[in-house]
C-alpha cells in the first residue's frame, strides 16, 4: 500500500471513529446530541482489548473476530442492547458503529 492510500485509510478510519458519531448524534439524538456524542466516544474504550494482543497493533489483522470485545458474540450482545432505551441504546449504537468502522477498515482497503 503506497503512502497516499495508507494516509487516506488512516484518515478515514479516525474520521469514522471520532467525527462521524457527531452526525449520528445529531440525526438520532438531536435534543441531547452532545451527551450522545460523548457516550459514543466513550465506546472507543472497547479498543482496550487490543492491549492483550501480540503485537498490540497489526495493520494486516482484522479486529473483528480476533479481539474479545470485537468478537461475534460481543457484537451480538451489542445488537441486543439496541432494544433497551436511553443511554444503553446510545452505547449500543456507538459500539456497533465502531465494529462497522473496524470491519470496513480491514475489508475495503487493498492490503
Amino acid at each position: 500500500m503506497n503512502f497516499d492510500v495508507a494516509l487516506l485509510k488512516t484518515f478515514t478510519h479516525y474520521f469514522l471513529h471520532l467525527v462521524f458519531p457527531v452526525f449520528i448524534a445529531l440525526l438520532f439524538f438531536r435534543e441531547n446530541w452532545k451527551k450522545a456524542y460523548f457516550i459514543m466516544l466513550a465506546t472507543m474504550l472497547v479498543d482496550l482489548d487490543h492491549l492483550f494482543a501480540n503485537p498490540v497493533f497489526d495493520p494486516s489483522r482484522n479486529s473483528i473476530g480476533f479481539h474479545v470485545f470485537h468478537s461475534y458474540y460481543a457484537i451480538a450482545v451489542y445488537f441486543l442492547l439496541l432494544f433497551f432505551k436511553g443511554n444503553i441504546r446510545i452505547i449500543a449504537i456507538g459500539l456497533l458503529f465502531h465494529m462497522l468502522t473496524d470491519f470496513l477498515d480491514f475489508n475495503l482497503w487493498i492490503h
